[in-house]
């Protein structure tokens, strides 16, 4: 059973001390102790000594109760401090309390410096994001001289005070969490349709404490009439003693005429029912949309004979007695005949209690901050001279430690092995030098060897990319070199490809050019590449992944056109013949180089070892007729203008050749990626690739012993440094 640390609340009244002890079990507030003492003479009475009351009451309550070293809450009367509730404009929550203290300064009619206070966001109070929106503050306060006056009985019998709070918040707190605990749990106030509001009424001795309430929002008002209000009302008419006046007060049913009793009091009755009625009145006078559904009376004087009867037919409202607590539990207090004859004294210091387990809704608190502050020094001395007792002690063991550490470290113990160190020091220190001085010179030799042999591989490059390039272009093969006319070989049966520009562009980063719109028209491309040479399509070439190029290259512009657009040839001309033959030629077709290391050697290699990547036909365009001039025109033999000679030829007769050509003329422009490769990085590649191979190939011979298809070969056959060379696809 999970139970808190018990709280005590004490409420000092002008005819009692009344105290209970509660602790959290459970989640459930039960009591487990209380004291109720009177006074033998009530505070106000003339002839009373009202610290010497006090304190002898406060002797009997240490003397009755061992637990006073726990938590202890205690409240003070509502005329003796300031209660103020404002609505602050929609501001952030961090500047609530910039805006509570000008208030204060504009509230409380002292200097703050003289004054304790505190403050709290009311229930209900909208919150979002950071903002007060809807919200209510409350603004507590009571003059520091008073605060002091009211600790002073407790400071005498040395008990100390954790929470100070007044009267009339303890109650709304006894009345937020008894009867209107669900209300607060389960609906969200709404300021335009406000719950009905109770009122409660606490009859003090000498003053009341009035609060309208509903739980979200609270008005209170201290009224300067109570309990001895009756009784001075029968000593002055009865002309009885104070005392015979109270006795009788308590005792009126037994009187000997109680309506005379009755009657005496009646003036105090309408004055109690006129104060109640005028601070009802002024509370709906400025909150309109309140709407009081009860009234709840509290203190030792609803125990008068008459009394709730006589607010509730006065005032209209259905009056309850606070005789019990519905949600206070511990049976072994509740049941105590003294506690079930005062119960309805408890209401505070139950209230009380509330705020010391964490319960309440109002927890703001009027003990001095210095009071504070000293007890969190007083609570700290002892960790502090612990603290400084174990600092004491590694000082002193540290202080031993180095001693000891000295007496063996001393200079003049170690000053000749000291010395021979630091002279083989400086020995090492030189031959570091030294070793370092040579490393330079060997690093500054070895990248000077790299730019020497680097330099004549690449000024190789442009020359070995243009003959690439130029040696990858599709032509036609003719016998002994000889070009046919086009009265021998129509254009349109030729798949030679004109080009007329040759650009490059630099790029620092390939993925400059690799755009949204180019790998778009790859895909594309790919596609349509592998439908015409009708091979298999990779899932990387049909969209779902392709690598793209990274780092440093070139991008190669060819510019060009071609005649092979027979209509005949349906699928085949156009932009699909530069698919089938130049596409196919930059992806698979083999390139001859000569080998600069071994003159009159040649070296083959594929387009990949050339860095030569992403083959791509930019613009798929229609084909147009243009006019061919005829290399066979006769001039002598055509009538002037014509494109043809008129009319058939005579028997015996060849027929006027025209003087031009009408072909379909494709135009394209196409573009290939270029990542430069030294001749020596492309052997390397290549060996690590067959190394690779043979290593995946358990029954493949050594690589040098190994014969390559397509190797470099010199004139004799023999491959050259035994570097093998790829075996050129088929196109």
């Amino acid at each position: 059973m999970a139970s808190s640390a018990p709280v005590w609340g004490i409420e000092i009244g002008q005819s009692a001390i009344k105290a209970l002890r509660c602790s959290l079990v459970d989640g459930e507030v039960v009591a487990s102790a209380f004291d109720f003492i009177e006074y033998p003479k009530i505070l106000s009475q003339p002839e009373a000594v009202p610290e010497e009351l006090i304190a002898d009451a406060m002797a009997q309550l240490l003397e009755r109760n061992d637990s006073f070293n726990e938590k202890v809450c205690i409240s003070v009367p509502g005329q003796s401090g300031l209660a103020k509730f404002f609505k602050p404009p929609p501001v952030e929550v961090k500047k609530i309390a910039d805006i509570v203290r000008y208030e204060a300064r504009q509230q409380i009619p002292f200097d703050l410096a003289d004054v304790v206070w505190d403050f709290q966001m009311m229930p209900g109070s909208m919150v979002e994001e950071g903002y007060a929106l809807e919200s209510e503050v409350g603004l507590f306060a009571m003059k520091r001289e008073q605060a002091y006056r009211q600790l002073a009985p407790f400071d005498d019998a040395n008990v100390e005070v954790d929470v100070v709070q007044l009267a009339p918040l303890a109650l709304y707190n006894m009345v937020a969490y008894d009867r209107m605990n669900d209300r607060l749990e389960n609906e969200a106030f709404d300021a335009d349709n406000p719950p009905p509001s109770t009122v409660v009424l606490s009859i003090g001795t000498d003053s009341s404490d009035l609060i309208v309430t509903n739980g979200f929002r609270i008005w209170q008002r201290s009224m300067p009439i109570g309990g001895n209000h009756f009784t001075r009302q029968l000593s002055k008419d009865l002309k009885l003693t104070f005392a015979k006046a109270e006795h009788l007060k308590r005792n009126a049913r037994e009187a000997v005429d109680p309506k005379l009793i009755f009657q005496t009091m009646r003036p105090v009755f309408n004055d109690l029912v006129t104060e109640v009625q005028r601070s009802i009145g002024f509370f709906r006078s400025i909150d309109r949309k309140a709407e009081i559904a009860d009234l709840v009376v509290t203190g030792n004087t609803v125990k008068m004979p008459g009394l709730a009867a006589y607010l509730g037919k006065n005032l209209g409202f259905e009056v309850h007695t606070m005789d019990r607590f519905n949600r206070l539990g511990g049976d072994d207090v509740l049941s105590i005949p003294t506690f079930r004859d005062n119960a309805s004294t408890f209401a505070v210091c139950y209230g009380l209690c509330l705020q010391g387990l964490g319960q309440a809704q109002v927890h703001a608190s009027l003990v001095p901050a210095e009071i504070l502050r000293t007890r969190m020094i007083r609570a700290k001395k002892p960790w502090a001279l612990m603290g400084l007792t174990a600092l004491m002690f590694g000082m002193s063991a540290h202080y031993t430690m180095t001693q000891r550490a000295w007496s063996t470290s001393h200079p003049d113990v170690w000053k000749g092995a000291s010395s021979a160190v630091s002279t083989m020091d400086s020995y090492a220190s030189g031959h570091r030098s030294t070793d370092g001085d040579l490393s330079s010179q060997l690093v500054y030799l070895d990248t000077v060897g790299h730019e020497v042999t680097g330099n004549a591989e690449k000024r190789l490059m442009w020359l070995e990319i243009i003959r690439a390039v130029n040696g990858l272009i599709p032509r036609e093969e003719y016998p002994e070199g000889k070009v046919p006319t086009p009265a021998e070989k129509p254009l349109v049966d030729r798949i030679d490809f004109h080009i007329t520009e040759f650009e490059t562009k630099h790029y620092a980063d390939l993925a400059e050019w690799y755009t949204d719109q180019v790998v778009l028209r790859v895909q594309e491309e790919m596609i349509d590449w592998h439908k015409v040479t009708k091979r298999p399509m990779p899932e990387a070439d049909a969209g779902v992944e392709i690598e793209p190029p990274t780092g440093e290259g070139w991008v190669i512009q060819l510019q060009g056109f071609h005649y092979y657009n027979s209509p005949e040839r349906m699928g085949e001309e156009g932009s699909n013949h530069i698919r089938k033959y130049l596409t196919t030629a930059f992806k698979e077709s083999p390139i001859r180089l000569p080998d600069p290391r071994n003159k009159g050697q040649m070296l083959t290699w594929t387009p990949q070892e050339m860095g030569l990547s992403f083959p791509l036909l930019l613009n798929d365009t229609e084909p147009y007729i243009t006019k061919i001039p005829n290399p066979d025109y006769d001039p002598t033999t055509a009538i002037p203008g014509m494109a043809a000679p008129v009319g058939e030829p005579a028997d015996g007769e060849d027929a006027p050749a025209p003087a031009f050509f009408e072909v379909p003329r494709q135009d394209f422009t196409y573009q290939i990626v270029w990542q430069p490769k030294t001749l020596s990085e492309r052997i390397e590649a290549r060996k690590v690739a067959q190394a690779e191979q043979a290593a995946l190939d358990a029954n493949a011979p050594p690589i040098d012993d190994m014969p390559v298809d397509g190797a470099a070969t010199d004139t004799t056959g023999a491959p050259i440094d035994g570097v093998p060379t790829a075996t050129p696809p088929t196109s």
